[in-house]
């Protein structure tokens, strides 16, 4: 990969997802109102320079710790979900105080999964946050942890910040916390460690790196924003992993200086559709396929066929999301379904010219078309 001018990459941003994790938004009594307000500080000075900015943002479950005078976080789910019910106003009121001294409003938009998993409500969440932005208005985002469950959760706030960011049409992701980016070693335990200036390629050896540093305060840890910035990169959009803690952080990042880690776009860069499909869709069940239809996919850029499907596992409706397997379960790509399971079971194994005379219909000659099918990560890298 050609040498990338950092300076000259900022320039080109108009638009960016700064992620504020635990670890830089809060100390043992509660939130870092010393922290907020220098980023909220450095955000209205981008926002003068014509950067659209929005803020994904965690704090919650620590203001509200703060707020009911609790000394550590329960343990039940329900507490934690009250706990976040009892701070969320706290963290929004902060950013709305801390952004009215420099004139500047914010919004607050609580999103879970199944929100962005939707199709017709990610692109609702979509222009919502479009909208604010024409106004002027900066979007503070978080997980809706007050109603959130397994099955819907989105797992850490790195996650929902790569999300975002395709969901926007942001070009870069600025990830802070409260190291100075990725190092080939735990920083805390080890005074040799050296910080990692720039991934290329995201590696087993970057990943071993990355599982060697934990999460301080929040649930992500390292490796969450390893996976993030992966994710990212192959969108085509750069990531930066970056301190928090310090004081004009982005504005050293703007101005190009070379802080942080930073991963540089994958010049294969999926499109927004795909990556929605890949990344953010929940996959409902799966397909086991042929080894006839294995190379049709992998080799030859076909769509699937329901002659190539062996089994069928799960149950799941028309446009839901499914997973490709081998013969040797092995994951090959995810896709959009057009027939649901019980479709499915009747018309596996046959040709097309079947499918009418078994399901007395036929909504496709394809069960997934090549254009809503990305190939898993194993086979893109």
């Amino acid at each position: 990969m050609p040498a990338i001018n950092r300076k000259k990459l900022m320039e080109s941003v108009k638009r960016v997802v700064v992620k504020v994790g635990s670890g830089v938004l809060t100390r043992r009594n509660g939130l870092n109102l010393n922290v907020i307000d220098d980023l909220t500080t450095e955000i209205c000075f981008l926002r003068k320079k014509g950067i659209e900015v929005i803020m994904v943002s965690s704090g919650a479950i620590a203001a509200g710790l703060r707020k009911i005078g609790m000394s550590k976080k329960p343990e039940s789910l329900s507490g934690m979900q009250a706990l976040a019910a009892m701070g969320q106003s706290n963290l929004i009121t902060v950013y709305e105080e801390a952004f009215a001294r420099h004139g500047a409003k914010a919004a607050q938009i609580l999103l879970t999964r199944d929100d962005l998993t939707n199709r017709r409500r990610y692109l609702n969440s979509r222009n919502t946050i479009l909208t604010l932005l024409s106004w002027k208005i900066i979007p503070v985002i978080n997980e809706n942890d007050t109603v959130v469950v397994d099955e819907i959760k989105f797992g850490d706030n790195d996650n929902l910040g790569g999300m975002v960011t395709n969901l926007t049409d942001s070009r870069l992701l600025v990830n802070l916390t409260n190291i100075d980016g990725l190092f080939d070693m735990d920083p805390r335990t080890n005074q040799d460690a050296e910080l990692i200036k720039i991934v290329t390629e995201i590696d087993e050896k970057i990943i071993g790196a990355a599982d060697k540093i934990p999460g301080f305060l929040g649930k992500g840890g390292m490796a969450s924003k390893i996976t993030a910035a992966r994710k990212m990169t192959l969108r085509g959009i750069p990531t930066i992993i970056a301190n928090g803690l310090k004081p004009g952080i982005l504005k050293d990042i703007f101005s190009g200086k070379e802080v942080g880690t930073f991963f540089p776009p994958n010049q294969k860069a999926l499109g927004s559709k795909k990556h929605w499909i890949a990344f953010t869709k929940s996959p409902k069940g799966k397909l086991v396929i042929d080894k006839g239809a294995e190379k049709a996919l992998l080799e030859n850029g076909k769509s699937l066929l329901p002659s190539g499907i062996k089994a069928v596992r799960g149950r799941f409706d028309r446009g839901n999301s499914v997973v490709l397997l081998n013969e040797s379960d092995r994951e090959l790509a995810v896709g959009l379904v057009n027939y649901n399971s019980d479709e499915l079971n009747r018309i596996q194994g046959v040709r097309t010219s079947r499918i009418e005379f078994l399901l007395g219909y036929k909504h496709n000659d394809e069960v997934i078309h090549r254009d809503n099918l990305v190939l898993s990560l194993a086979q893109v890298f």
